[in-house]
């Protein structure tokens, strides 16, 4: 007996180590962390959000089953680098393109969730980054999971800097991804 509880400490030992990995990496809550809460009211967000000195307002259009928005989720708007940058930098909202919860759009029209993304952001697919100005203009716009933190850090960066105004995302990534194999 004591020969075979010998044998189980160590695997056991590993086990509860490994958990600890697991548990650390898992992230925080983005609905806690990442999104801002809202009355849904978003022409006083963009109000609130200049006043704060943010550089604009991001919405994330996601869907129940969407496994994209699901992953986006998990592994990267779930991560404290993340969530700071973008606390930061933005006041950020989830909309779900299937809600039937009433809110008020940039130019002040009340209308559900669902009407918002079909009929003024015409979002089809999720999930979609809209980045938004303080006119409540639609000024970058992502549509996809990003390939990971890096990814969409870049793409807010690429908003706060205002590098939208002068060339494409792609680009912009590619120039990124140059600079850190040129660093190396």
């Amino acid at each position: 007996m004591r020969n075979f509880s010998r044998h189980l400490v160590l695997p056991i030992f590993i086990l509860l180590l490994c958990s600890q990995f697991v548990v650390a990496d898992s992230g925080r809550d983005p609905y806690e962390y990442f999104f801002n809460e809202s009355w849904g009211d978003f022409s006083e967000e963009l109000i609130k959000a200049k006043a704060e000195g943010k550089k604009g307002v991001l919405l994330f259009f996601e869907q129940k089953d969407c496994p994209f928005c699901h992953r986006m989720k998990t592994t990267v708007l779930n991560q404290p680098a993340v969530q700071a940058y973008f606390r930061e930098h933005f006041l950020s909202f989830s909309i779900d393109i299937e809600g039937d919860i009433e809110i008020t759009d940039f130019k002040g029209k009340a209308m559900t969730q669902k009407e918002f993304s079909e009929k003024v952001n015409r979002v089809r697919a999720t999930p979609v980054f809209g980045f938004y100005d303080f006119e409540g203009n639609q000024v970058v716009r992502y549509t996809g999971a990003t390939s990971g933190i890096d990814e969409f850090l870049w793409l807010g960066e690429f908003f706060v800097t205002g590098e939208y105004k002068h060339t494409k995302f792609s680009k912009f990534k590619r120039q990124k991804r140059k600079a850190i194999k040129n660093s190396l």
